[in-house]
């Protein structure tokens, strides 16, 4: 599942092949379904665009549907390569399902694409605004697979050809969208401000912008567009999508439930718009709204995709099984340029989970070794779909429950700062106040819950995960202690090491320590480094000695 804070936005394509239809009320209908697409009502688009084919079954309408298959929420791209040929089929020189087909390519991981999208344009001769810009389109459509530069400059030429009359406004926020993808923020915010005062939807250019300010960590910009969105057309859709990122960031849950359901109530009912719905309710953690999204359109998909969504429902069920059995199924079923490191790492964690219960030594020993390399994979992508050492620390037994936080000591301090999280839960001041608070009534779990709130809200803050060790530690589950000290370890930043030297020589020890009987080579490696880092840190002495004899 892709990283809702870079969420990849629909892109509005209103085609410049209307103007070669006389008819008023057909070209109309090219644009009420382009402008369906943009606000993911792919149902509606797919009808519009079948009706067209009805009436006047040219290249161009054969394109228009292949190609909103292929933008929709996860493409289709035997729909999308059906329609594109039977497009040639109507004219063999059609340039526009030639770029189609070329994309599929490219969505399938094939990067002689770009190189055959080049050749089209080339034998195009540039002339035709729409060629270009389609092709353009064609590379910035797959986070993974794209040519930003050759797509910028194929949009500034479309930009020169249509200025002869007027410039659509698509062309300069898809202009933006390929600068998004070269993390180049600024050029992508001046070509989304060139595109505003020409759009007719400005919702659809400040949600743009509102994603584009979320990538950036920008948080108040990102709200603040995405509001202005909303305002201007509360009815478009993935506004909505947006913000339940939003919320999601800052563990807003409840908020974020309420803006899926509007995400559904001016979406459509468009199978794969509903995966998509599945998934934001699994970001969200809501596993029953996913689940029952799921339930109700896994037989209307043939796409092997609904197998991974169900292995997330189950891993988070804690049903490891069955979840290998989806996993399984997709890894089988789908192209191989579609398994993606998050499923490593997904595949990993099952194997964690299966590991836990495994009886046999031989067996366990080879579910953790599958579960260590495969999260290596995750992780060595920098892949966010999941926070993976904390998720191996809940498969340890490290959650926390609210009844087992409410069962724990209390007092007058820490009920005040309870309030003031449940006003603002970004409020990481008290955040911080809470859990303190916390560990000092030796309320453990209390301290777990909330020092996990503390490192999904900053990240990048290492003392937090040291807290977390602490707190785990101390509540006598040293499995999940170990995986909180080694995030620590992992996310204190080298300028920071200095400042940081006493607490990192108790994290190395700790983990010896807790290693020592079960995994005696890094236990070693750990209790030198530990040494290191404080000579006279005499714990650490006596376990270097201890198992070093």
């Amino acid at each position: 599942m892709r990283d809702i804070m870079n969420m990849n936005v629909k892109k509005i394509a209103f085609g410049a092949a209307v103007v070669f239809f006389t008819n008023f009320a057909f070209a109309q209908t090219v644009q009420d379904g382009i402008n369906s697409m943009d606000s993911d009502k792919y149902a509606q688009a797919k009808a519009n665009f079948t009706s067209m084919i009805t009436s006047a079954p040219t290249a161009e309408n054969y394109f228009y549907l292949g190609n909103t298959y292929l933008k929709q929420g996860e493409p289709d791209f035997a729909a999308a390569t059906d329609n594109f040929n039977k497009g040639l089929a109507a004219d063999k020189k059609s340039y526009l399902n030639k770029i189609g087909l070329a994309a599929i390519k490219l969505g399938k991981g094939d990067k002689n694409a770009i190189a055959e999208i080049q050749s089209i344009v080339s034998d195009s001769r540039e002339k035709d605004a729409e060629v270009l810009f389609r092709a353009a389109e064609a590379l910035t459509l797959f986070e993974k697979n794209n040519s930003p530069d050759l797509a910028i400059q194929y949009l500034n030429k479309a930009i020169e050809r249509a200025s002869k009359k007027d410039v659509p406004a698509h062309y300069y926020y898809t202009l933006g969208d390929a600068y998004r993808l070269k993390r180049m923020p600024g050029d992508a915010m001046t070509a989304y401000d060139k595109a505003l005062p020409l759009a007719k939807n400005k919702a659809s250019v400040y949600t743009r912008m509102g994603t584009l300010w979320m990538a950036a960590q920008q948080w108040q910009q990102a709200k603040t567009s995405i509001d202005k969105a909303i305002a201007t057309d509360p009815t478009y859709a993935p506004a909505y999508k947006a913000l339940a990122a939003y919320d999601i960031r800052y563990q807003q849950n409840a908020k974020a439930t309420q803006d899926l359901i509007n995400y559904t109530k001016y979406a459509d009912e468009d199978p794969y718009t509903q995966l998509e719905i599945a998934k934001l309710y699994f970001t969200n953690e809501d596993y029953a709204n996913s689940k029952q999204v799921l339930d109700k359109i896994f037989d209307k998909i043939n796409d092997p995709i609904k197998f991974k969504l169900r292995a997330y429902q189950l891993y988070a069920d804690g049903k490891y099984a069955e979840a290998k059995q989806n996993m399984d199924n997709f890894v089988s079923q789908a192209d191989k340029s579609r398994v993606q490191p998050a499923d490593q790492g997904l595949m990993g964690l099952i194997a964690a989970g299966l590991a836990k219960t495994e009886t046999d030594a031989a067996k366990k020993t080879a579910l953790t070794t599958e579960a260590q390399q495969k999260i290596a994979i995750a992780k060595a992508a920098k892949d966010e779909t999941m926070k993976w050492d904390m998720e191996l620390v809940k498969i340890a037994g490290g959650g926390a429950s609210q009844s087992d936080v409410d069962a724990g000591p209390t007092n007058p301090v820490i009920e005040g700062l309870k309030q003031k999280v449940a006003a603002n839960a970004q409020d990481s001041d008290s955040l911080f106040k809470l859990a303190t608070a916390y560990q000092d009534a030796k309320n453990w779990n209390g301290a777990i819950q909330t020092w996990q709130k503390m490192n999904a809200l900053l990240p990048d803050w290492a003392p937090g995960y040291y807290s977390l060790g602490y707190s785990y530690q101390q509540a006598g589950n040293n499995d999940a202690a170990k995986i909180a000290y080694e995030k620590f370890i992992n996310t204190v930043k080298p300028a920071d090491q200095e400042a940081n030297k006493q607490t990192l020589a108790y994290a190395y020890f700790a983990v010896a320590y807790m290693s020592k009987d079960s995994d005696l080579a890094k236990a070693k490696d750990y209790v030198s480094k530990s040494v290191q880092l404080d000579p006279t840190y005499q714990d650490a002495i006596k376990l270097n000695a201890e198992i070093n004899k």
